[in-house]
């Protein structure tokens, strides 16, 4: 999904993200193109889970603002059902969330392979270098059958 751009002259706090739930209800409304009623109907469905204040009062997060656009496009462009698009949005959070723990481990087995040369370089280097190893030679069996004596 992309993220929409924040609106201009709208102040945007310093230390917010994509994640950070600013937005009452009347101000998503109006950046996501829908009427208020429907983003409380999107929450009450779990299409949309927005933050909450300690009154209760719903505060949405740009990432909100951009399921909602998708939920609308789905909806309006692609003709799929509020329980499609509830499914589709759980999957693709769910593959968001799989590429991020393949990145974590990607980096950790990277971490363990550098840990393991660095472990096999120590080794190396604890050798003693006045040995120095022998190779044996090379021995061959011959089997030697004798030729029965004519007479």
């Amino acid at each position: 999904m992309m993220m929409p751009s924040f609106p201009s002259g709208v102040p945007f706090p310093a230390n917010a993200d994509e994640d950070t739930p600013i937005f009452v209800i009347s101000v998503a409304a109006q950046l996501s193109g829908l009427h208020a009623q429907t983003l409380r109907s999107y929450d009450r469905l779990g299409l949309v889970s927005p933050g909450r204040t300690s009154g209760g009062g719903r505060r949405y997060s740009m990432r909100d603002i951009a399921v909602l656009r998708e939920v609308q496009r789905l909806s309006q462009e692609e003709g799929v059902n509020l329980a499609g698009i509830k499914r589709i949005i759980h999957l693709e959070n769910q593959v968001t969330a799989l590429q991020a723990r393949v990145e974590e481990l990607t980096h950790e087995l990277a971490a363990a392979y550098t840990a393991a040369e660095q472990a096999a370089a120590a080794v190396h280097a604890s050798y003693r270098h006045e040995l120095v190893p022998v190779h044996k030679p090379k021995t061959a069996l011959v089997v030697w059958k004798p030729q029965p004596r004519r007479y």
